[in-house]
């Protein structure tokens, strides 16, 4: 059963020709000792689309993300983003060039507020050298208040006002997720990605994740590649899907054309769906 979004706003479904690519992956290897994670894995991400990565567990779908942002290096491959093949960065240098993340288990520093953990996101955005920030003068001071009225915009947006100064610790889980997709959209990125943001979410929580990720996507105008296992949330927010098994590559279009991909059902989605 497709899990409703309830939002007027809506994936293309059909991704322009003449849109610019964001992100190439070409001929991606990764290996661990013996084992291949990803074996040869090509695709690429258009300009302000909804790009999902499916698969089941040990696909290799968190291991490609580890490599977009810096985490992992491949052993064979390049990756291409907005335009200019990348060389060997660490997730800081990502994170400055306009990549932002969110993870499959929760990183919050759980004894600050939603706030606090919302401005660590604006850090590569910050200017002031050390010694002004912690007088709090001067531009410091300006630079401060700018950044923080850019996170309370943010805050407005995902509809966590009541939370703002709540220890993160406190929350509960989806609202915790909601406080990690913030913290990533304060960096201002120009590719986000998601990496099982509703793993674990109700039915509810769901709805007003796939909800927020449409807007991020028609309002912030964010391209944004998904890792997800519901796939009615996949099917009906994606424009293009990519499908790994076992670090392979076996499927990669429209969401229609995926879920009807017999290699596709054999491997992954099943007779059932």
């Amino acid at each position: 059963m497709n899990t409703p979004t309830h939002s007027s706003v809506q994936p293309s479904g059909n991704p322009p020709t003449d849109t610019r690519d964001v992100l190439k992956v070409e001929k991606i290897s990764l290996s661990f000792g013996g084992v291949k994670a990803l074996n040869n894995i090509s695709f690429d991400v258009k300009e302000h689309e909804i790009r999902s990565i499916i698969g089941p567990n040990g696909a290799g779908k968190s291991s490609m993300l580890n490599v977009i942002n810096g985490i992992y290096y491949p052993q064979e491959g390049l990756i291409s983003f907005n335009g200019k093949t990348r060389n060997r960065m660490n997730p800081t240098e990502v994170a400055q060039n306009g990549i932002a993340r969110t993870f499959q288990n929760i990183a919050l520093f759980k004894g600050m507020s939603v706030l606090d953990n919302i401005m660590t996101g604006r850090n590569t955005l910050m200017k002031s050298n050390f010694l002004a920030n912690a007088l709090w003068v001067g531009a410091a001071r300006a630079q401060e208040e700018e950044h923080r009225e850019k996170v309370e915009k943010i805050i407005d947006f995902l509809e966590i006002q009541h939370i703002r100064k709540t220890p993160v610790g406190k929350l509960a889980y989806g609202l915790q997720k909601r406080v990690e997709l913030a913290r990533a959209l304060a960096a201002e990125p120009t590719l986000l990605l998601l990496d099982e943001p509703m793993a674990g979410m109700n039915v509810e929580e769901k709805q007003d994740m796939c909800r927020f990720i449409l807007e991020v996507n028609s309002q912030y105008g964010m391209t944004i590649v998904l890792i997800e296992h519901d796939m009615g949330v996949v099917m009906d927010i994606s424009d293009r899907i990519v499908v790994l098994d076992y670090g392979k590559k076996i499927g990669d279009g429209l969401p229609d054309a995926v879920k009807n991909d017999p290699e596709v059902i054999k491997a992954y989605l099943g007779s059932g769906h």
